[in-house]
């Protein structure tokens, strides 16, 4: 296939496609030696998710403190013409152990902290189960710019994986 750059992977056969995101992020291409198997994105974490801050349990006061060590997982592309069972919660997991070494070298601290969302009407949410993520809720499908309660977007399933066993005492 050749190098094709994780932006036009992403942009090419994600179906929310890729877009420039502020803040912090690392991306990564899983490759075997055949070729490329997959794209994924973290990146810094949604502002407000109810059901995420309720399931830490922090105030709004420490959301806005603490709320860099929560890293969103923004993208995951398994190429379509790779068909591999399990390769999904794999990489989920070959993830979880990298990303906290990977975005201390990058950022200087360690996340505590692993989110995602999972659109219903597409996904089951599947691997990020079977890689131990935790269910905690769903969006209300507004989105972060619906101030008005005017915009309807698909309702998106909510999972979170602890980076520390003790992530609470570093967030709330």
């Amino acid at each position: 296939m050749g190098r094709i750059p994780h932006g036009v992977m992403i942009d090419r056969y994600h179906y929310l496609g890729y877009k420039p995101l502020p803040g912090a992020q690392i991306r990564y291409l899983i490759n075997s030696p055949a070729d490329y198997l997959c794209a994924i994105r973290f990146s810094a974490a949604a502002w407000k998710v109810g059901p995420r801050d309720s399931w830490i349990g922090w105030s709004a006061e420490r959301r806005v403190q603490n709320l860099h060590l929560v890293v969103d997982n923004s993208r995951f592309l398994i190429l379509p013409w790779v068909q591999c069972k399990q390769l999904a919660s794999k990489i989920l997991s070959l993830c979880v152990k990298r990303l906290p070494i990977d975005w201390q070298e990058v950022y200087g601290y360690k996340p505590v902290l692993l989110g995602t969302f999972v659109d219903k009407e597409r996904f089951a949410g599947t691997c990020y189960r079977a890689a131990n993520w935790i269910h905690v809720g769903s969006t209300q499908g507004r989105g972060k710019l619906d101030r008005l309660h005017e915009y309807k977007l698909p309702v998106k399933d909510i999972y979170l994986y602890p980076l520390n066993k003790n992530f609470r005492i570093f967030l709330v």
